[in-house]
């Protein structure tokens, strides 16, 4: 199969996305850091949390949500667990599965945490551009999203949150 080069355009517009998200994400992680003392990823998973229903989400579908590998969110989950923020329980319906549960704590860090991560996300992103240039970043990132994503007879290993951790989680249940 021959391959097919990125053109001189397409060069560029993927070297200013990669610019782009690395500079954000950098953003981001420092002020988390700073005000949080957490990752964005953790900072994602306690958010992710607060908006479901009863603060809790079975572990698979946190994975989902959150586009990451469920060893990845075992390991996040620990961490978080480790520092009060987050509970674990078997899931009752699933005796496979475990739920993820914010705790009190967990979400008067998130409470916290919350008008700095929005400051930072407005300043790094959204400040930048036109209100149809937001549009224009939803629709675009919407739509590779989409293609990426596979609908629900893809392979197991075409998005993180499918894939076979090399090694048992920590939980035993994910």
């Amino acid at each position: 199969m021959t391959t097919r080069w990125l053109t001189p355009k397409e060069q560029r517009a993927w070297r200013a996305y990669v610019a782009a998200t690395s500079l954000v994400e950098d953003a981001i992680d420092r002020q988390l850091q700073q005000d949080a003392g957490m990752p964005h990823l953790y900072y994602s998973v306690l958010a992710m949390l607060s908006e479901a229903p009863e603060r809790r989400l079975r572990m698979t579908d946190l994975a989902e949500v959150l586009k990451i590998t469920r060893s990845r969110l075992t390991y996040a989950v620990a961490r978080l667990e480790k520092d009060g923020m987050v509970r674990r329980e078997a899931c009752q319906y699933d005796k496979r599965g475990s739920l993820a549960i914010l705790t009190d704590e967990g979400m008067a860090t998130l409470e916290r945490a919350a008008p700095g991560h929005v400051d930072t996300v407005r300043a790094s992103l959204f400040d930048q551009l036109s209100e149809e240039q937001v549009e224009q970043l939803e629709a675009i990132c919407s739509e590779i999203a989409r293609g990426l994503q596979g609908d629900e007879r893809a392979a197991a290993d075409e998005v993180p949150w499918r894939r076979r951790a090399s090694q048992p989680s920590v939980s035993g249940c994910t």
